[in-house]
């Protein structure tokens, strides 16, 4: 079959997400494990949620709303956009999926930072681009060299704004004058996966952006924040002119009906998720502290997620962290050999975290 598949397809690593808990207590033997590695949130969701879950799941013997209509309606009047502006997605990953399916032919080229998200490239590869990766510049992006970079067969630049693995954010000054003569014919993909954490007054106004820039789209997601990783919900916002052309490629029921529910009711507790965004900031600055005492440098983040180097090889520390129940992200895949990524825990996993880091080095 190998002679007949996409040639595309084997220029690519596949990607390779953390390991659950549940296989490494398996294959350990080990009865406590905390997971540090995938950006998770780990507070459960809150029991309005549950509730709502619960109540979904009494008609998954029916067909979703191919058309997300509640989750849409209540979407579009908070962010205060038209509801057709909206596409919804099995996780925002599948946005990226179906730009680059959209928008690039063999030969295209596709703009990235690199180290960056693996699913740009990935996605891009696929499709026959060739990639472009802009080196992060003090673990920021270059939006100069970026620029410099484009050339008539770009058809993409991905920005993620927080960005993974980094943790730093685009600034609004900075994009205006990125996106100030730049052709239109590019599509410049937002994906705002982190957006919630973020506190930075100068932080992109993305929606602002869009209104003036047709060839801007913004993708979010339910995953991080919101705590809904395992139902799989993202979604896009952009010109109605790019909606139509993503729904021509969008899988019919591609958000299940539990997930359109969780995500509704999730926009319904604010409180709750202002509580959470506070334990992560404070345990953010818990971490750094912890960091420092420990003598291991790091890139200061407005996300869930904090990028360590521990000055040695990543992959053996990752190996060592796993051994007493501890999963983080080794960052060798991303080119980063000295480097690992820890998402940010509950007070407890947080301080499990620090005690096994200072035992291995």
């Amino acid at each position: 079959m190998k002679s007949v598949a996409k040639k595309t397809i084997f220029n690519i690593k596949p990607y390779i997400p953390g390991k659950p808990i549940a296989e490494v207590k398996r294959e350990l033997g080990l009865k406590e494990v905390i997971k540090l590695a995938s950006n998770e949130n780990p507070y459960p969701p809150s029991p309005k949620i549950l509730k709502a879950i619960s109540k979904a799941a009494k008609e998954v013997n029916r067909y979703p709303d191919g058309d997300c209509f509640y989750l849409r309606s209540a979407l579009a009047k908070r962010l205060k956009v038209n509801p057709r502006q909206l596409i919804f997605s099995n996780g925002s990953d599948e946005l990226i999926i179906m730009a680059a399916r959209a928008f690039v032919d063999k030969g295209d080229e596709v703009i990235i930072a690199k180290p960056s998200f693996l699913i740009y490239e990935i996605a891009s590869k696929i499709e026959g681009a060739k990639i472009k990766n802009i080196p992060l510049k003090d673990f920021s992006y270059d939006l100069d060299a970026m620029k410099k970079a484009v050339t008539k067969r770009t058809k993409i630049i991905f920005l993620g704004n927080p960005d993974n693995p980094s943790g730093t954010y685009l600034k609004q000054k900075d994009m205006e004058k990125f996106l100030r003569g730049l052709r239109k014919d590019i599509l410049v993909f937002f994906d705002e996966a982190y957006h919630e954490y973020v506190d930075e007054g100068d932080y992109v106004d993305s929606l602002g952006l869009l209104q003036a820039n047709k060839n801007v789209i913004v993708t979010r997601t339910f995953s991080k924040m919101y705590g809904l990783a395992g139902l799989r919900i993202g979604y896009g916002i952009a010109s109605l002119e790019l909606i139509d052309i993503l729904n021509r490629i969008r899988e019919p029921f591609n958000v299940n009906s539990i997930a359109q529910a969780a995500a509704l009711a999730c926009l319904n507790e604010k409180a709750y998720f202002r509580g959470i965004a506070k334990k992560v900031r404070d345990q953010r600055e818990f971490l750094y502290k912890s960091f420092d005492k420990l003598g291991l440098e790091f890139k200061k983040s407005c996300t869930n997620f904090i990028l360590i180097n521990v000055k040695s090889d990543a992959n053996l520390v990752s190996q060592e962290l796993l051994k007493k129940g501890v999963i983080v992200r080794n960052m060798s895949s991303w080119g980063m050999k000295d480097f690992i990524r820890v998402s940010i825990g509950t007070q407890k996993e947080n301080r499990k975290l620090i005690k096994v880091l200072g035992e291995i080095l």
